[in-house]
């Protein structure tokens, strides 16, 4: 049995008391890779933003709303974990300022400056120990396999979920799991559940592969 800690859903960057950036993220994805691992005996924590979608009972679920607020609490948490699975999708931008009332409309366009937020997945993969590992995901439009590739050598991860934008809000999902030497490890297309469920087929072949490594 293994300690797997989970992101889901999106996150929010206010710009004012009453307004925010986030996207479409339903946190389906990370409420069935939460079923998956719990079917197979694992303990299982989920940091979620904003969602309406229900977690299984059996996982700790912490809320929480901004990016910054997720990293803080994966960064918490990681360390009593054995492994990550960034499923969730962090907004990537934050106002460079945040308005303590509510912008008004005066007719004008409105300028925003925006700043990146942090990383989370790539800023904990960097902190992780030898015997532990990092799942992520990677959404992209276009040159899909080329830039999850990219994304996983950057962020240090052991494995890297590959989708498109059609995955999001929605039931179904249609992915390409790679390994870290960039090897296919699986191609799924179907309902989140059935991907979820060859997601944790691909972890623990690594964690076996590894055990099989720490033996020899």
């Amino acid at each position: 049995m293994a300690r797997i800690l989970i992101t889901s859903g999106p996150t929010r960057q206010y710009l004012d008391p009453v307004r925010y950036l986030t996207n479409a993220s339903s946190g389906r994805m990370g409420s069935c890779l939460a079923a998956s691992a719990l079917a197979a005996g694992h303990e299982v924590t989920v940091v979620s933003g904003p969602v309406n979608v229900a977690y299984p009972s059996a996982a700790n679920v912490v809320q929480v709303v901004s990016t910054k607020e997720m990293l803080e609490t994966v960064q918490q948490l990681f360390p009593s974990h054995d492994g990550l699975i960034g499923a969730a999708a962090p907004c990537d931008y934050m106002p460079k300022r945040i308005a303590t009332e509510k912008i008004a409309k005066d007719g004008k366009p409105l300028q925003l400056e925006l700043v990146e937020t942090p990383d989370i997945v790539a800023t904990v993969a960097n902190s992780k120990r030898s015997n532990q590992w990092v799942v992520g995901f990677a959404l992209e439009t276009e040159d899909q396999r080329f830039r999850a590739i990219v994304k996983m050598q950057k962020k240090c991860c052991d494995l890297m979920v590959s989708n498109g934008p059609t995955a999001i809000d929605s039931e179904l999902n249609d992915v390409e799991i790679i390994a870290a030497n960039g090897s296919t490890v699986a191609k799924v297309a179907g309902t989140k559940q059935q991907v979820a469920d060859s997601i944790l087929q691909a972890v623990h072949a690594l964690i076996q592969s590894r055990s099989s490594e720490s033996v020899n």
